[in-house]
């Protein structure tokens, strides 16, 4: 069994990125290879076996051609308000963790964490374990669950990550490392500067001087990668494109599974609607999923999306409810499992929907019913997705778009439960007037090729003990 660690100089330096590219490169060369993170902070999930795992680790095992499993993040964590999480072990929502402190819930998921790890380590030839944040956040250290104490358990090294297009790169390497515990850094083995844009021999003499200081090699300078992957919450500010269809995502405070729009980029102006001024000149407004429905449902009235989305429809525009969405656009929600909140929706569909205490964790195949305008082009079509959901709906005398309770449809507006619409070029083409070139399996063999390219991957294949 061996292992390497991914970890950080800093959130959002690249570390999801790289450890799905080493999960890509070493299985192009026959290992098999696993990714892990003891846990994960996203409202953005996928149903794997067992459960639901961030998104991330859902990504890195499809990149790796394994089939995503629990253990590979068993703790997520889906932040619902500035100091109000809910805590999935092992796929399965906990509520009696959730109610805990962050502090408190360290020591009861540490043992989980950690039986985890060892058991993929026992079963793969490699796994890539993914940080989170920093490893040097000396507040938060007695809570850390994913960087150095999984490298330990592992005895993996490290390979440390910073973000220079940002600035002061050399400074977060060298603070980080300076920072860990005598006993951890000599695990740290190498530096891997990633998002590089410029000329590459404008960065000597600082590696060199990195290296005589710390004793860590630079193994690589990653250019910045255009890709098709989404960023871990999923709500990166997406690139300006007029001229393309318009897509308004509105993005209230705990929108969920803002993922699944990024292949939308490729073929649309994608714009985060955080006010209703935002949704002008939409071709299509997608209310998204919620984490938490009661308070984005306050959300959207203090922002005074109300009447900006029932104007809408009533000019027949396009509105799309996915999931949370779906609930936000009936008359009312009712909560008698405490899990979420009751309250009155938008009232733009006759739907009621009752929360219930057991989370909907499942793969979904249905197709859509025939469809009048606006939505004809997605009539009789067939759809691959996911349900991440605790609420059941009930229409009273809507017309089904979809089988089984999963969807409804009233003149302009189309509700639905199943997550994933998106990612399917299909139906993206249907929606949009376009379909998406750029899939998964092209995108993670772009990014195993920037490694060859760029990085010193013997030297990493060594590291991981597998050259």
């Amino acid at each position: 069994m061996t292992a390497l660690s991914i970890q950080g100089a800093s959130s959002s330096a690249g570390k999801s990125l790289v450890a799905t590219a080493l999960a890509r490169w070493f299985a192009r060369r026959g290992v098999r290879v696993a990714p892990f993170k003891g846990q994960n902070m996203s409202n953005n999930a996928r149903v794997a076996h067992g459960g639901e795992i961030g998104v991330a680790q859902w990504l890195q095992a499809h990149a790796a051609r394994v089939e995503p499993d629990v253990r590979m993040n068993p703790v997520l964590v889906k932040p619902e308000g500035d100091t109000r999480s809910q805590v999935v072990l092992l796929g399965h929502p906990d509520h009696e963790l959730s109610a805990l402190s962050w502090r408190e819930r360290g020591p009861l998921l540490w043992p989980h964490v950690e039986e985890s790890l060892r058991s993929l380590l026992a079963e793969y030839d490699l796994v890539v374990l993914e940080g989170a944040g920093s490893p040097s956040e000396v507040n938060l250290l007695d809570t850390d669950l994913a960087n150095m104490r999984s490298a330990r358990v592992a005895d993996a090294p490290v390979l440390l990550v910073a973000d220079i297009d940002r600035g002061g790169a050399f400074a977060h390497l060298y603070g980080t490392w300076g920072l860990l515990d005598d006993a951890d850094r000599p695990r740290v083995r190498g530096f891997l500067l990633n998002k590089f844009r410029g000329d590459e021999s404008l960065l000597a003499p600082a590696p060199a001087l990195l290296r005589e200081r710390t004793g860590v090699p630079t193994v690589g300078v990653l250019p910045w990668l255009e890709h098709g992957l989404p960023d871990e919450d999923g709500a990166a500010r997406p690139r300006a494109a007029p001229g393309r269809a318009r897509v308004a995502v509105v993005r209230y405070p705990t929108a969920s599974n803002l993922d699944e729009f990024r292949p939308l980029e490729q073929v649309a102006e994608l714009v985060w609607a955080g006010s209703p001024e935002d949704m002008d000149a939409a071709d299509l407004v997608v209310l998204p999923g919620s984490k938490h429905v009661a308070a984005d449902r306050a959300w959207l009235r203090e922002r005074g999306f109300d009447d900006a989305i029932r104007a809408r429809v009533a000019a027949d525009g396009r509105v799309l409810g996915i999931c949370g969405g779906l609930q936000l656009l009936g008359e009312r929600f009712e909560d008698p499992a405490g899990v979420d909140g009751s309250g009155i929706g938008l009232g733009v569909l006759p739907l009621t929907t009752t929360f219930d205490a057991d989370k909907l964790v499942r793969r979904t195949a249905t197709r859509f019913a025939a469809l009048p305008a606006p939505w004809t082009s997605l009539s009789g079509m067939a759809i691959e997705g996911y349900e991440i959901r605790h609420g059941v709906s009930h229409a009273d005398g809507l017309e089904p778009a979809l089988p089984d309770g999963l969807g409804w449809l009233s003149g302009p507006v189309l509700a639905v439960y199943v997550h994933g619409l998106f990612e399917s070029p299909a139906t993206v083409e249907a929606l949009v007037g376009s379909a998406p070139e750029a899939g998964l399996e092209r995108t993670f063999d772009a990014l195993a090729d920037a490694l060859d390219a760029h990085v010193d991957m013997d030297r990493v294949a060594a590291l991981a003990g597998v050259a």
